[in-house]
């Protein structure tokens, strides 16, 4: 169901395959977990991207099926929450969803945990819980309103109504919309570039911004500067500071160190 292989040395790839749709069962949902710890564990691994087999649908969300029966109990999921990554929350590496058709339910709450989204011309994002007696508490209540104008927020989650890739990237949620056989070369390109960053950096950025984003911005830099931020404080510590720089002026690649 979960298939993984590793692109350009750092890349890690992570596929949905479970036909037709991609949807989520209990085995799917503990297959990303396993993904995603992998991601967060390996120092190799600078980026991941996630994307649905097939070209109809990314993920139509949680298997309802599974609901029908009993076993949608959120005590079952493993070390990053519902999928893998929705409670994730001391990941300091990028992931980049790569939406290759319909995102419906956890399959829309996915992307929304993920820090990019490249997205196929004409893909459809939409939150039905509401419509199946619901709520979409795999993070695309919470989410979604801190993500997307308020508005907008609302009328996915109140109504059940679709949104094209092209209304989200309208809206600053989707980063490029591209023809659907271009979307994980487009989502490998993002991931290359991030790769070329220090790893220290992209650590310290990511950390910095979860971190901070609900506080003022006078607070912001008071916790910055003295709160309790490892990543942080391995950037600033990192010979990557002066690497950096003198690679600059040497006009050569820099050697990041981890």
């Amino acid at each position: 169901m979960i298939r993984t292989h590793v692109e350009q040395g750092a890349i890690l790839v992570i596929t949905m395959d479970r036909p037709p749709a991609n949807a989520i069962d209990q085995v799917m949902s503990d297959g990303l977990d396993a993904a995603f710890n992998r991601f967060e564990d390996d120092a190799s691994l600078r980026v991941a991207i996630v994307t649905g087999a097939g070209d109809r649908f990314f993920s139509a969300g949680w298997d309802l099926k599974e609901v029908a029966a009993g076993r949608d109990d959120e005590d079952q999921f493993g070390r990053g929450g519902y999928m893998g990554l929705t409670e994730r929350f001391s990941l300091n590496k990028p992931v980049i969803a790569a939406v290759n058709g319909t995102a419906a339910g956890g399959g829309f709450e996915l992307a929304l945990a993920c820090d990019l989204v490249v997205a196929a011309s004409g893909a459809r994002f939409v939150l039905p819980e509401a419509r199946n007696g619901m709520v979409a508490e795999g993070g695309g209540v919470i989410r979604a309103p801190r993500i997307l104008p308020p508005m907008i927020a609302m009328e996915l989650l109140l109504t059940g109504l679709p949104l094209t890739a092209e209304d989200l990237f309208r809206h600053g949620f989707v980063n490029r919309v591209v023809a659907a056989d271009a979307v994980l070369s487009t989502a490998l390109e993002l991931a290359a570039a991030i790769v070329r960053a220090a790893p220290t950096s992209v650590a310290a950025t990511k950390e910095i911004i979860r971190e901070t984003g609900h506080l003022t911005i006078r607070e912001a830099y008071a916790a910055m500067r003295t709160g309790p931020m490892p990543a942080y404080r391995r950037m600033r510590a990192s010979p990557n500071r002066v690497e950096g720089p003198r690679a600059f002026v040497e006009k050569r690649q820099p050697d990041w160190e981890p």
